[in-house]
């Protein structure tokens, strides 16, 4: 798909907090064009509730679908965020259902992508931390780490931590990760805790990255 598709999305409540609309670019299985935008990619497991954040952020019900089958996107999905930069939502990855040959073609697929996006200008792990570490997400962001590529960690799903432990369970996060404390945030896709701090942090590396 070669040519960018507009989606009218309506805001859950208000306009979207990166204010202006939002447009659906396209979904790749392959090589991704180039938007002219600073982007901003997602990637985390299946099963980590990657959709939900992406539409809390922008503030839209139904940009990213959202599926109750783990492991639904197969492609890259981009989208054009108010004009000024653009959300690149990367396959999950590490659900166990999904053959093996379809995780190695999204593997290569994601890492082709982080390796040769010249517009790239923060990678959102998305993690959630009342599991144990996982190697794979440990992978990603010591990849991420050697190629010099921002990240920004979104501990997901943070209200179904009771609020008195989930101090700890960010601190445990940082460690398991190796995270400086600005690299890791607390995220809930249903209350919207940590949804202005996070969008702060995008907004500052989309402005420091040129398309």
């Amino acid at each position: 798909m070669n040519r960018s598709i507009p989606v009218a999305i309506q805001p859950t409540g208000g306009r979207p907090i990166a204010g202006g609309r939002v447009r659906f670019l396209g979904s790749f299985p392959g090589q991704v064009p180039t938007c002219g935008l600073p982007e901003i990619a997602f990637a985390g497991r299946s099963n980590v509730g990657k959709s939900s954040a992406i539409n809390r952020l922008l503030g839209c019900k139904k940009a990213a679908r959202v599926s109750a089958t783990p492991g639904r996107t197969q492609a890259i999905n981009l989208f054009a965020v108010g004009g000024r930069l653009a959300f690149v939502d990367l396959p999950g990855y590490g659900f166990a259902r999904v053959p093996a040959e379809v995780q190695r073609g999204w593997k290569g697929l994601v890492e082709g992508y982080l390796a040769e996006r010249e517009a790239l200008a923060l990678v959102v792990v998305l993690i959630d931390p009342r599991r144990d570490p996982q190697a794979l997400d440990a992978d990603l962001i010591w990849g991420l780490r050697q190629a010099g590529i921002p990240l920004l960690v979104l501990a997901t799903k943070l209200d179904k931590i009771k609020r008195s432990r989930r101090a700890a369970a960010l601190a445990a996060l940082r460690r398991a990760y190796k995270l400086k404390p600005e690299e890791a945030l607390g995220f809930s896709s249903h209350t919207g805790e940590g949804l202005e701090r996070a969008w702060a942090i995008i907004d500052r590396h989309a402005r420091g990255a040129g398309p």
